[in-house]
């Protein structure tokens, strides 16, 4: 970012200029994507206005007569499902189908980020997307040096309206996506819409901003509960220099 474009920035946003210099060095793009180190450190920021649904993790999300919340097909069903669904102990070449609980006959749903802890068939192992803000990253972004790994911290805003939300690295997508996946959860916490996975429907509108704080993992990196993950979330934030160093490299709206 040029001098001229910070000194623009710390009017319109009131922050110093040694700040904004110092959080807009940008070390890498992704599919036109800038990523801005912030503060110096390990944290970086972006600024993309796609934004895709998903559902995995949520025990509801599949069922075999494809009457979950998100459809069997984006599960890669019947052909792609081993990196979305967990396979059967007794029968590796099927979906394990849930026995018990509110949701017994659906399939279950896996993410990267696990509670270690939980049987493989337990849906308490998994990121609950209906319940939990996360990100997913893109196959190829993941593998970039320096962007973080599963239960790396960030927080999200939506640059049109101001709402802000914690979330947790819980998942890789697809190795060439675009940045911009995210969980129910957190896609209500940036619009507070209805949001349908299945149909697409109330995904906020963007543009959105996202700070993401490598090195921030928990040990072990999963379970957090809600509170954990928005004071561990605000500290890494304000650690990196809170939203005015964010929003000074992405833009303000």
């Amino acid at each position: 970012m040029s001098r001229i474009t910070s000194g623009l920035l710390v009017a319109m946003l009131g922050a110093s200029p040694s700040l904004v210099l110092a959080a807009c060095d940008t070390f890498a793009t992704y599919k036109g994507v800038a990523l801005h180190r912030l503060s110096g450190g390990r944290a970086y920021a972006y600024r993309t206005a796609h934004i895709a649904i998903d559902a995995d993790g949520a025990p509801n999300a599949y069922h075999p007569q494809d009457r979950g919340i998100d459809a069997l097909a984006n599960a890669g069903f019947p052909s792609g499902w081993r990196s979305v669904l967990v396979a059967d102990p007794a029968h590796l070449s099927q979906p394990f189908v849930q026995k018990t609980g509110e949701f017994a006959g659906f399939f279950l749903s896996m993410t990267g980020l696990q509670d270690r802890a939980a049987a493989n068939t337990d849906p308490v192992r998994y990121v609950d997307a209906r319940t939990t803000p996360y990100v997913v990253f893109p196959g190829r972004f993941f593998g970039m040096a320096g962007t973080g790994q599963l239960g790396t911290l960030g927080m999200a805003r939506n640059l049109s309206t101001g709402q802000t939300s914690p979330m947790v690295f819980a998942d890789v997508g697809g190795q060439e996506h675009e940045l911009g996946e995210v969980s129910i959860k957190l896609a209500e916490n940036l619009g507070d819409q209805n949001v349908d996975p299945r149909k697409g429907t109330g995904a906020p509108r963007g543009p959105f901003a996202y700070a993401i704080f490598p090195g921030s993992e928990a040990m072990p990196p999963w379970p957090l509960s809600a509170s954990q993950l928005q004071e561990r979330a605000s500290v890494e934030l304000a650690r990196a220099g809170g939203w005015d160093a964010v929003l000074a490299c992405v833009g303000p709206g």
